[in-house]
């Protein structure tokens, strides 16, 4: 691979998503990960959706890597992620709390034996605290975040689950973001460092830039947020749905004239853009009853004329031949030896200076056991 991290190498103990999906994008771009598996491979191989015996949620986050298998529970095994380590960049794990230092790969052993390594680990509550040492997936760290009160709308309505796995992806994509991070300091310094991140944190973190403004000033914190529509601004239209995101006047101004409703303008209750934020309710339903029996097209290009925000509601087969996402050829396709071809996301950044190279397919299990394990001396001796 070539890339911007072209050169770094990474060894990966973590299984599902969390980990797996930050590797992978550090993966997609340059860098070497060598996936650390056991005989029976990381349990996303298992999951349903698949054909040839892979499962489409392990193709979709392994790709790029190379497998290796290992028995953490023996002596030999240990040792052989020890060696790998000496001459790693980055590690990465994801057990609960205390197991790596357990197993005896907690990060001082491995940064004894190389200083400048980049030891991250990942954990779902927290490395201290009540919850710390507890089994965790992602509904439960929503739950324990607020996200799904945050979703219900309201404090007073039932909490509702985000209906995609949005703590372990966005726990991927901080991890990513906080590896490169580590790995721009060790060239300044010389020295690795461990990292810590939990899920917890970030959802928090996640959710503190615009749903936690009522209790952003301290000592003037909303005991109960208030409700908000379920309208959400996708409002219902003739044959199907559309996003209108009216936010300043003029928007509010090119949405009457786009809909033939010059009235709404004289309404008290939306003249100004924070009359129009008290009212959402009522401006949220009058906006749904003006547009209920419009043509979807037809109502997006009168807006787009009047430069009102606005866009089609797709669904997922729609979104992906939509024009715009062809025009940045955001969807990839490429031919898994046993898998047959294959549809993915590419990464989203694009390196100009440094691009990425081919793609390569998620390994098979222990795929490339021989080939990393037979090029350290080493190693080989302990794997006989």
């Amino acid at each position: 691979m070539s890339g911007p991290l072209n050169g770094v190498r990474i060894i990966d103990l973590s299984t599902v998503v969390s980990g797996p999906m930050a590797t992978m994008m550090l993966a997609d771009q340059g860098a070497e990960v060598i996936k650390i598996e056991r005989e029976d491979g990381d349990f996303t191989r298992q999951l349903a959706t698949r054909r040839a015996g892979y499962s489409a949620i392990y193709l979709n986050n392994n790709r790029n890597k190379k497998s290796v298998v290992l028995d953490l529970k023996s002596p030999e095994g240990l040792e052989a992620v020890k060696q790998l380590c000496r001459d790693a960049d980055v590690f990465v794990q994801n057990f609960r709390p205390g197991v790596a230092k357990r197993l005896g790969l907690g990060p001082d052993v491995l940064r004894a034996l190389n200083p400048r390594l980049i030891y991250m680990s990942i954990a779902g509550f927290g490395f201290d605290g009540p919850l710390a040492g507890k089994p965790v997936y992602d509904p439960l760290i929503q739950a324990v975040s607020s996200l799904t009160t945050v979703q219900a709308g309201s404090d007073e309505e039932r909490p509702r689950l985000i209906r995609t796995i949005v703590p372990d992806k966005l726990t991927a994509v901080q991890a990513s973001q906080a590896i490169s991070a580590a790995l721009f300091s060790r060239e300044r310094t010389g020295e690795g460092q461990e990292v810590q991140l939990s899920m917890l944190d970030t959802v928090v973190s996640f959710l503190w830039g615009s749903d936690m403004n009522g209790h952003t000033f301290v000592g003037d914190e909303l005991e109960r947020e208030e409700s908000q529509s379920f309208i959400d601004l996708i409002y219902e239209v003739a044959d199907g749905y559309a996003s209108i995101s009216v936010m300043q006047d003029k928007h509010w101004e090119g949405l009457a004239k786009a809909t033939g409703r010059p009235d709404i303008l004289e309404d008290d209750r939306f003249l100004t853009a924070e009359l129009r934020e008290m009212n959402r309710e009522a401006r949220l339903a009058l906006t749904q009853s003006i547009v209920s029996e419009m043509m979807r097209d037809e109502l997006l290009e009168r807006l787009e004329q009047e430069g009102v925000p606005c866009a089609p509601v797709l669904t997922r087969s729609e979104m992906r031949v939509h024009p715009q996402v062809a025009a940045n050829q955001t969807v990839i396709e490429y031919e898994h030896p046993v898998a047959g071809r294959l549809r993915q996301a590419r990464n989203p950044a694009v390196f100009h200076g440094t691009p990425t190279g081919k793609v390569t397919p998620a390994p098979a299990l222990g795929e490339h056991t021989d080939e990393i394990l037979g090029a350290s001396s080493a190693v080989a001796e302990l794997t006989g």
